[in-house]
């Protein structure tokens, strides 16, 4: 398989996470009205580069009105869910020294995420479980219009968990696997 159609494949993945978990499950109230102007990229594997790239992405994001919000995915050496976290740390870092702090936030998804005080196995983590590890990139002005037209919006985490944990591991695990088999 060529890189680029892998690149495609693993695009494709994570499209089909986005529309069929995180929209089809209401995870994210905030995702629906916004699905074709996401924009999707693969970060390098490569550390120095990787940042190169979520600055870049920063910038094209701060650039282009179009795109509202960038899913920046990352397919080689963040599987280890410590060493993604420590990652996610550095870019939050990165985002206030470029000065991007109070424009953009991070939201983040890995396949291993777990909330701190939970257990591995419980249906609660699937809420940012992805295919590939994900940052999240979101623009605070479009996270603030969207939770004026959403009633409680403090609420949704607990909401999401009640129903991650009736729809059950079982079922949020086959959600995810269906995602991660999805080809361009």
């Amino acid at each position: 398989m060529s890189t680029e159609l892998k690149a495609q494949d693993i695009i494709a993945q994570v499209q089909a996470w986005v529309k069929n978990v995180v929209v089809g499950e209401n995870f994210c109230p905030y995702a629906a009205p916004v699905l074709d102007r996401v924009h999707y990229q693969l970060l390098a594997s490569d550390p120095h580069e990787q940042l190169q790239d979520f600055v870049d992405s920063c910038y094209q994001l701060q650039a282009e009105s179009a795109i509202e919000t960038a899913l920046l995915v990352v397919p080689e050496g963040l599987e280890n869910f410590d060493d993604y976290l420590e990652r996610l740390d550095l870019l939050q870092a990165l985002l206030e020294a470029q000065g991007f702090l109070g424009e953009f936030q991070l939201a983040s998804f890995h396949p291993d995420y777990c909330f701190d005080g939970v257990s591995p196995d419980e249906a609660e983590n699937y809420t940012n479980r992805s295919p590939w590890p994900i940052f999240h990139l979101l623009r605070e002005s479009s996270l603030s219009e969207a939770l004026e037209r959403v009633s409680s919006p403090e609420k949704i985490p607990e909401r999401n968990r009640r129903h991650a944990e009736r729809l059950g591991v079982a079922h949020l695990r086959a959600a995810l696997q269906c995602s991660k088999e999805a080809k361009a």
